[in-house]
Order: structure tokens, then C-alpha cells, then sequence
């Protein structure tokens, strides 16, 4: 037949297998499955095309939904698809199964898959007294063994207005802090009043980079017993989670949002949000239980 011996194996093995196999059927089979367009999975799959549309009106992605749903169904295949096949759903809507309203949940609002180069760009910043290094941080940070160390920086918004992001390292937890302005004494203040909040165990470490907004990082210390280590200059890459946070953050806070409008209790009910989302890089778990679940565990 001038064919491979495996491709052969997989033929029988499609069909019934040596004893059922049979030729007609095979091939009958074989033109079947070949018409297009094939129906989407999703509109074929009333219990699955539901549960997907609810997760993303939860701002969940295509990815955490269908990471989410291996976990959730780990015994039924039939409740699985990729998060390409979701993409693909809202995006051709000529397919009509997800409505096209559903496409304002995804946190990018490009109608088109593509990949994303981020930019850096540096700027001159003046030196902060006394710094410590990132490279002086404790071990247990830099693996993320134990919570409690935290990255932090400040998202920008339109007609000079600012709000502090800090996000547990271990867990990916979020915290979203007002500010009333950008000067360093305003910065250390607010954040100084929020972490005090916090239990002992969760007070271990900041890591900021080289903004003046934390020249004042010794008082910061001092309010809350928290040490902060300063990233090198124009290193964004060395505080990554809260990097990659801000970025999740555009969703609800375009470039160009007046952010003084916001309340304190719209930023908490922002970040827990956010926290209650199953992220990728934990499994599938949330932030908010990954802490949850560490903390008891050191009580």
C-alpha cells in the first residue's frame, strides 16, 4: 500500500480495531468527517457554552476558564475546550454561539489574537538615601517560599492622579491603595496605613524600584517594620508580578483614567475581583485562597 506501518495502525485503530475493522464503513466514515464547516464545539455543548459565557462575565479569560475547567471536571472530557476555541467563538461571530456583547469582558480590546512586545522605557530618576538592593533581599523572597514579601508601584492615570498597587508575592494577592498624590510623604503615608492592617506574617518585605515617591522608605520602615529593597535602575523586569498586575489593572483603569475618581471601596472591590480570578502560574487557584491557605498554615 506504500504506507507507513504506523499509519496503517492508526486507521485500524480508528475504526474498531483488527476484528471490526471494515473498509466500507472506514471510508464512509473518513468523507463524514471531512465535511466543513464542522458545527463548534461550544454550539454543539448547550452546559459548557453556559458556564463559559458566566465565567466571562467575571472578567475570567479565555486561558483561566479553560484552565479552570480541567480542575473542576478533571473525569470529563466532554467539559473541556481550549482557550483558542473560546477566542475563536467570540471573535467569528459568523459561528454564532458567544454573543458578541461578551468580547467587552476580555481585558485587551483587540478583536484579533496577537502577540503583545512590551516597551520600557527609562527615565532619570534622582537617587533615594540610604537603598537597599534587591540583591540583598532574603532568599525566601526571591523563591517565593513564604508569604509576606510584597512588590509594589503606582499605576498612572490622567490629570496627574495615581493609586499604589501592591501584590503578594507567594499568593499573587492584590491590594489597591488611594492616593492623594504622588509626593513621597502622601505615598508612604497611605501605604504605611494599609500594610499596618495586615498580620505580622503577611509584614516581611517590599520591593519597590527607583521612584522618589519612596525616598521616604526609612519611615515606611519604621510605621510598619517592613524593610524595602529598591530594584536597579530601569529593571521593571525585577519586580515582574507587579508588573504584569498593572497590566491586568488596564482593564478597569484605561491610560488616561482620571483614577482620583475612584473611591477606596472601588478599588477593594476591584482588587478582590482580581483575587478571586484562578491564575495560570498557580495552578488554577486563586490568589485569594493560595493566601488563605498559606497563612493558616503558618499559625
Amino acid at each position: 500500500m506504500n504506507r507507513a506501518a504506523s499509519t496503517v495502525s492508526r486507521e485500524i485503530r480508528r475504526h474498531g480495531g483488527g476484528p471490526a475493522y471494515r473498509a466500507h464503513d472506514a471510508d464512509r466514515q473518513a468523507w463524514a468527517s471531512a465535511l466543513r464547516p464542522k458545527r463548534c464545539l461550544l454550539a454543539t455543548k448547550r452546559k459548557l457554552r453556559d458556564i463559559v459565557e458566566s465565567k466571562l462575565i467575571l472578567d475570567w479569560s479565555p486561558e483561566q476558564i479553560s484552565g479552570w475547567l480541567k480542575t473542576q471536571y478533571p473525569d470529563d472530557p466532554s467539559m473541556r475546550v481550549s482557550h483558542e476555541t473560546i477566542y475563536r467563538s467570540l471573535f467569528i461571530q459568523a459561528r454564532g454561539v458567544l454573543k458578541k456583547e461578551l468580547m467587552d469582558y476580555l481585558r485587551s480590546k483587540r478583536r484579533m489574537r496577537r502577540s503583545r512586545h512590551a516597551s520600557v522605557h527609562g527615565h532619570s530618576q534622582g537617587r533615594i538615601v540610604d537603598a537597599i538592593s534587591i540583591r540583598e533581599r532574603p532568599a525566601e523572597a526571591e523563591d517565593r517560599a513564604i508569604p509576606g514579601h510584597w512588590e509594589g508601584d503606582l499605576l498612572a492615570g490622567g490629570n496627574n492622579s495615581y493609586l499604589a498597587t501592591l501584590v503578594e508575592r507567594h499568593s499573587r494577592f492584590l491590594m489597591l491603595i488611594k492616593l492623594p498624590g504622588k509626593d513621597t510623604a502622601a505615598v508612604v503615608a497611605a501605604l504605611s496605613k494599609h500594610v499596618r492592617r495586615l498580620p505580622a506574617a503577611l509584614r516581611r518585605s517590599l520591593t519597590w524600584d527607583r521612584g522618589l515617591e519612596m525616598a521616604k522608605h526609612k519611615d515606611f520602615t519604621v510605621a510598619t517594620d517592613v524593610q524595602v529593597y529598591f530594584c536597579d535602575p530601569q529593571s521593571p523586569w525585577q519586580r515582574g508580578t507587579n508588573e504584569n498586575t498593572n497590566l491586568l489593572l488596564r482593564q478597569y483603569f484605561p491610560r488616561g483614567t482620571d483614577l482620583s475618581i475612584h473611591s477606596q471601596a472601588y478599588l477593594d472591590r476591584v482588587a478582590l475581583r482580581l483575587n478571586r480570578r484562578p491564575r495560570k502560574t498557580l495552578g488554577f487557584q486563586t490568589p485569594a485562597s493560595k493566601l488563605r491557605a498559606s497563612v493558616a498554615s503558618t499559625v
